[in-house]
């Protein structure tokens, strides 16, 4: 009698099981639109232990180590201060008073997809085709062999972010790039660096597509084309929610699976916080504008670029945590730019807010040490004093930070990249030029080195370019 109350008790429990657990999905079935497609493949240079010594370092985090010392191992920063150890057959750098800071990185470049030689044959950047374009990657256009790329490194670049233009409204996929020449765009990317959103504001939308008789045509109809398409993104990330809500109660249908849209996926990596927005944005009442559209509809701007009306709204930028990415001293070029003063970054950093100094420009990038200088020169015109260990941010930490690498890069702290930069005087100076440059701990530049004066094939393939001795 027990061993059948036992066998039904079991039975019965078994059913309950049976019926109440559900079923593992089918292997047909997936919980997400698609494996992240176009992974990295950048593979770091080897390098060796080196030891600088005697040198003035900026870390990018707003100390200074006067006759500072910086050990670089397995790629990384392995030790920084007034002493460091040194291990046995360790490359030795007497720095005898030059300056130490971390790589430069430029949040705002066109290199790879407005290459040099500019030609309409080379002209990938913008997909005007309409205003909304969230679909297209910049890295898809992105020409390796662009010589900019060498050019900006000797200006001591080591990371940067190639975005598409501002055609659009949506513009496409941003990308973090490792500044070392590859095959292709994938052999630069940043590992594991989120993907940006480039969106536009202001006068390049509506006069790309007013000039066609099509919306939007003035800056409202920018925001209403930027809210629709935010909805449509909003009810397209429902769908995926909810089908993925069915997958893991096991309840899903291969069938069940949404359409995969390309532009929606792009927005919907937004809304759940996997992709950066890099907005393209002049004018202050439009930087509010788009941070009240960013609340409607739940996600974050991390950077106004080209924010030359940044002072404006500085506190309201250090509220919700926005960093503006400005130019020096570049203002008027057209009427949304005509407020742009050159205390602007100063401004912005007094108040507490994320400063970064960009380029937009091919030249420009060369040189973004000594547009730093200017922005700091102006604010200290307008009594405004950044000590120079501070201002380094504006090109190192804070675009670390606007690109979601900040826990990577950006500063000389230990376990970070060792992406670094030797001077051969003061780096805020016109007069400055770097010595040797760094990547991930590898000597990529030398100025006294002709083998370590990168060519691409392109410049090497051009009579007279490639007999460098």
């Amino acid at each position: 009698m027990m061993r059948k109350v036992i066998l039904a008790s079991l039975l019965l429990t078994a059913a309950c099981t049976t019926t109440n657990a559900p079923p593992p999905p089918p292997a047909s079935v997936a919980a997400a639109p698609a494996p992240k497609p176009f992974p990295s493949t950048y593979k770091a240079y080897p390098g060796v232990t080196t030891v600088i010594r005697g040198a003035t370092i900026y870390d990018g985090a707003g100390h200074r180590i006067d006759n500072g010392q910086i050990r670089l191992e397995n790629g990384k920063v392995a030790e920084i201060g007034t002493t460091v150890s040194v291990p046995a057959g360790a490359t030795v750098i007497e720095a005898n008073g030059r300056y130490v800071t971390p790589g430069i990185i430029d949040i705002h470049s066109h290199l790879g997809v407005y290459p040099s030689p500019g030609v309409d044959a080379n002209s990938d950047g913008n997909e005007a085709t309409a205003p909304a374009r969230p679909e297209v990657w910049s890295e898809h256009s992105i020409w390796p062999q662009d010589p900019g790329f060498t050019r900006a490194l000797a200006g001591g670049v080591t990371s940067l972010h190639i975005l598409p233009g501002s055609a659009n409204l949506f513009g496409g996929r941003g990308v973090t790039v490792k500044n070392v020449l590859g095959r292709t765009a994938q052999d630069m990317k940043f590992p594991d660096a989120p993907m940006s959103l480039k969106m536009a504001c202001g006068e390049n939308p509506k006069r790309v597509y007013g000039s066609r008789n099509q919306m939007p045509s003035t800056r409202m109809g920018n925001i209403a084309v930027d809210r629709q398409t935010w909805a449509d993104a909003t009810a397209y990330k429902r769908r995926w929610d909810d089908y993925n809500k069915r997958v893991a109660a096991g309840t899903a249908k291969p069938s069940d699976m949404p359409r995969r849209e390309l532009g929606n996926e792009t927005l919907m990596g937004v809304l759940n916080g996997e992709i950066l927005v890099q907005n393209h944005c002049y004018r202050a009442d439009e930087m509010a504008n788009t941070i009240a559209m960013s609340n409607e509809f739940g996600y974050k701007v991390t950077t106004f670029h080209h924010a030359v009306e940044a002072y404006k709204i500085a506190d309201l930028l250090k509220a919700n945590g926005i960093c503006s990415a400005m130019w020096a001293d570049w203002w008027g070029f057209k009427m949304e730019s005509y407020d742009g003063i050159r205390e602007n970054v100063a401004l912005v950093q007094n108040a507490g807010a994320c400063a970064i100094v960009h380029s937009d420009d091919a030249n420009g990038i060369q040189r973004l040490n000594q547009e730093a200088a200017k922005a700091a020169a102006a604010g200290k015109r307008a009594g405004i004093n950044i000590p120079p260990e501070v201002i380094w941010e504006w090109v190192s930490l804070n675009p670390a930070k606007g690109l979601g690498i900040a826990d990577k890069t950006g500063s000389l702290e230990v376990g970070k990249m060792a992406d670094v930069v030797l001077w051969n005087g003061d780096p805020l100076s016109v007069y400055s030029r770097p010595e040797k440059v760094w990547i991930d701990g590898a000597v990529m530049f030398d100025t006294s080195d002709p083998k370590r004066r990168p060519m691409t094939d392109f410049e090497l393939g051009q009579p007279g370019m490639g007999d460098v001795k």
